[in-house]
C-alpha cells in the first residue's frame, strides 16, 4: 500500500492537525517527518480541544501508531510533558514510536537560539526560541546528539563535551553568558533514557515493513511549504524541509512508495514571524480574519498575521511538492463578507508576475494583484456535501481550485472533527 504525504501549502498553521486527525481512523501509521516543538496542531474531538506541538496528530486516533521520524528534532522534556498531559486526559500514548536516529534538542541549543535572536535585533528571524535551528545546525555539522546516544553514557558525554567546547566560548566571550556545564547536561539527559526507552525503535524498518504488508502510512509535515529551508521565503524559514521531499528523508521511506501528496490550504492566508507577506492586511478586514479565525499560534501564542488568499503561493506549493490534492480549511471564517479579494498575481516593478519570484528582493517588493469574488452570508458549518454550500461559496472554492492547480478534495467548514465536506476520498 503506498504512503500519503500531508503538508502545509502556505506558511504553516493551515489546519494540518484536523486533516491528519480526519484521516487517522483510516491509516495505520501517522509519521512526523521534520521540525520539532516549534510546530503546533490544534485538534478538536467532540467538545475536547487538544494542542499538540511535537507529537503526531495520529496519537488521538485509536488503532493508529504515531511515529516521530528520524528527521524530527526532539526536546525530551517537551515530549514527556505532552505525553503526560495526554495520559491525564485518558489518551492512550503507549503505541508511540520514536526513531533512534532523531536528533535531540539540548539546553545549550535553546540558549544559543534565544541570545542569537536578541543579538540580531531588527534583523531577527522570528524563531520560537526553542532551539530548533541550533539543533539542526549541529546535525549538519555532525556534532549533534541522537536519541540512541541516551543509552550509551560514554558516547553521550563525548558528544556533549565536543559540542560545548566551542559553544561555551561563544556564550561567554561574545554573548557574555555563563558557560553550560557538561556534567549538568549529561546528568539531565541520562535521566530521560529510562523514561523513553520503550518508545525508541528502528522506525525506518517498521514503516517499510508496514507498507510491504499493505498498511497505510500517513507522513505529516510541520510548518508549511513557504517555511521550507530550501524552497521557502529564506531566511525567514524553519531549519528543515516541510515539503514533500523532506517526507522521504525524514522518514526513510523512498519516493516510489508515495502516491498521494495532499496540501493543506487555508481559505485565506496567515503567517507567524518575520518575513515578506504580499497579501497581509493591516485594516479592519485583517483584524476580523484574526478574530473570527482564532488566529493565534498554538506553539508561540503570538497573533498570526492575516491576509487574503494568495493563489501564486498555492501554485508554487503545487509545483514544488507535486501535490495531487488540496484540503481547504476554514472556509467558514469568510462567511459574512460581501466581496472577497483573491491574489491572482503580483506586480513587481510595474510588471505582472504570475509565478512566485525566485529572487528574495523581488518577493519583498511584490504587490498583490486582486480579483474580487462575491461572498456569502449563510452559515455553512452544517454543510455535509458540496451542494449544501451557498452558490457563491461553491464558486469561491472552484475558483481557488482552478487557480491553485490541483483538485480540492476536502473542505473544512468548522473547527470540529465532523465539520468537513469530503469531495473526493484521499484513500
Amino acid at each position: 500500500m503506498p504512503a500519503l504525504v500531508l503538508l502545509g501549502a502556505q506558511w504553516g498553521d493551515e489546519g494540518k492537525g484536523k486533516a491528519t486527525d480526519l484521516l487517522g481512523g483510516s491509516v495505520d501509521y501517522v509519521v512526523r517527518y521534520q521540525g520539532g516543538n516549534n510546530a503546533g496542531h490544534t485538534v478538536v474531538v467532540g467538545d475536547q480541544k487538544y494542542a499538540l506541538h511535537l507529537l503526531p496528530s495520529g496519537i488521538l486516533s485509536p488503532g493508529c501508531t504515531p511515529v516521530i521520524g528520524n528527521g524530527v528534532v526532539v526536546d525530551p522534556a517537551v515530549l514527556l510533558s505532552e505525553l503526560s498531559g495526554l495520559n491525564e486526559r485518558g489518551v492512550d500514548t503507549s503505541k508511540l514510536l520514536i526513531s533512534g536516529n532523531a536528533h535531540l534538542i539540548t539546553p545549550y541549543h535553546q540558549t544559543i537560539d534565544k541570545v542569537t535572536e536578541r543579538f540580531l535585533g531588527k534583523r531577527k528571524i522570528g524563531t520560537t526560541g526553542r532551539g530548533i535551528g541550533p539543533a539542526y545546525a549541529d546535525k549538519i555539522n555532525r556534532v549533534g546528539i541522537r536519541v540512541q546516544d541516551l543509552f550509551d553514557e560514554s558516547i553521550l558525554r563525548q558528544k556533549v563535551e565536543a559540542a560545548l567546547h566551542d559553544k561555551n566560548q561563544v556564550l561567554v566571550k561574545i554573548f557574555n553568558r555563563r558557560a553550560i556545564s557538561t556534567d549538568q547536561v549529561v546528568e539531565e539527559y541520562l535521566g530521560y533514557a529510562e523514561q523513553i526507552k520503550d518508545y525508541v525503535a528502528d522506525t525506518t524498518l517498521v514503516l517499510n515493513t508496514a507498507l510491504d504488508e499493505g498498511k497505510v502510512v500517513l507522513l505529516e509535515g510541520g510548518q508549511g511549504t513557504l517555511l521550507d529551508v530550501d524552497h521557502g521565503t529564506y531566511p525567514f524559514v524553519t531549519s528543515s524541509n516541510p515539503t514533500a521531499g523532506g517526507a522521504c528523508t525524514g522518514s526513510g521511506i523512498g519516493p516510489t512508495k508515495i502516491n498521494r501528496v495532499i496540501g493543506i490550504l487555508k481559505a485565506y492566508t496567515t503567517r507567524v514571524g518575520a518575513g515578506p507577506f504580499p497579501t497581509e492586511l493591516f485594516d479592519a478586514d485583517g483584524e476580523a480574519l484574526r478574530r473570527i479565525g482564532g488566529e493565534r499560534g498554538v506553539t508561540t501564542g503570538r497573533d498570526r498575521r492575516c491576509g487574503w488568499f494568495d493563489a501564486v503561493i498555492a501554485r508554487y506549493a503545487t509545483r514544488v511538492n507535486g501535490l495531487t490534492d488540496f484540503f481547504l480549511t476554514k472556509l467558514d471564517v469568510l462567511t459574512g463578507w460581501e466581496q472577497i479579494p483573491v491574489c491572482v498575481a503580483y506586480e513587481i516593478d510595474g510588471k505582472r508576475v504570475e509565478e512566485l519570484p525566485f529572487s528574495q528582493t523581488d518577493f519583498h517588493h511584490a504587490k498583490p494583484v486582486y480579483e474580487t469574488l462575491p461572498g456569502w452570508s449563510e452559515d455553512i458549518s452544517k454543510a455535509k456535501t458540496f451542494s449544501d454550500l451557498p452558490k457563491n461559496a461553491q464558486a469561491y472554492v472552484k475558483a481557488l481550485e482552478e487557480m491553485s492547480g490541483a483538485p480540492i478534495s476536502a473542505i473544512g467548514v468548522g473547527p470540529g472533527r465532523t465539520e468537513t465536506i469530503e469531495v473526493n476520498s484521499f484513500l
